[in-house]
């Protein structure tokens, strides 16, 4: 009987041990939890959320809505703190001048959208609306391309650096433009011409935003492949039409536009950055 115990002992001990390897306990294997994120949204109407139709009243005229990119990310990952600074009609130096208020050394991240406005894009796209010409749309949309390639990148260096210097350990993503318009039969928009020659601007300030954010040692985000298939003229558009009784709503993204399009685009931007 006491070989036998021994034996039982012993058998216990093992099995033990061999549990602890295999098992580990809560503790050792549970993975530590991610640190929550400050994160600061600057931009123009794109990032602000203007087209959602919803917008926060104490935002007053930047029309800032829940349902804008940056506000529906900071409401499905770990978020220590965010600031929603972006506003409707900001320029380049808007945002330098109104909106880094809130970076500081403890900032994670921060998504900037700007340079549309710099570029008088919405006023290129008043200058093609009926009854201008083809022409004068071409005119127009040329006007606002050499401002992209000639000016804007010395703007878009200056935000960016100042970006940096005021959140050094911060994550910048900076966020592009879709194309507005789709090529599909589309009798109460633009001309086919019109579309087209708006979406090679939009293309161009891609081109230059993306190589300025590059040079800068940031990370470019480009809304174009989301929004594909989805712009105005589009089976299924994300993007409002123009709009005669709510003109600031016109040709900016709808909440799907923004759900959809910009918040998957910012999703893949950030990566592993954070966990959801």
């Amino acid at each position: 009987m006491t070989r036998a115990r021994a034996l039982l002992a012993t058998s216990a001990a093992l099995m033990t041990g061999l549990l602890a390897v295999l098992v580990p306990t809560a503790a050792a294997g549970a993975a530590p939890a991610p640190a929550p994120i400050d994160y600061v949204a600057l931009g123009d109407s794109y990032s602000s959320g203007v087209g959602t139709g919803t917008y926060r009243p104490d935002s007053g005229d930047c029309l800032r809505s829940d349902y804008a990119y940056p506000a529906r990310w900071a409401a499905t990952h770990s978020v220590g703190s965010f600031s929603f600074t972006a506003c409707s009609g900001a320029t380049t130096q808007d945002v330098h001048s109104k909106q880094l208020g809130t970076l500081s050394d403890r900032t994670d991240l921060v998504s900037v959208s700007a340079g549309g406005n710099d570029a008088g894009f919405s006023r290129t796209l008043s200058s093609c609306v009926f009854p201008a010409s083809d022409a004068e749309c071409d005119r127009a949309v040329a006007t606002a391309i050499a401002y992209a390639n000639n000016t804007l990148p010395g703007r878009l260096d200056g935000l960016y650096r100042d970006i940096k210097a005021k959140a050094p350990k911060a994550t910048v993503i900076v966020m592009g433009y879709p194309r507005l318009f789709e090529r599909d039969v589309c009798p109460l928009s633009f001309s086919l011409h019109k579309r087209d020659s708006l979406n090679r601007a939009a293309d161009e300030l891609a081109k230059v935003t993306a190589a300025r954010a590059r040079n800068a040692g940031l990370t470019f985000a480009d809304p174009r492949q989301a929004f594909a298939g989805h712009g105005i003229c589009g089976r299924d558009p994300w993007i409002n039409q123009l709009n005669v009784a709510d003109p600031v709503e016109s040709y900016h993204p709808t909440i799907d536009g923004q759900t959809r399009g910009y918040l998957p685009t910012m999703n893949k931007a950030t990566g592993t950055l954070v966990t959801s």
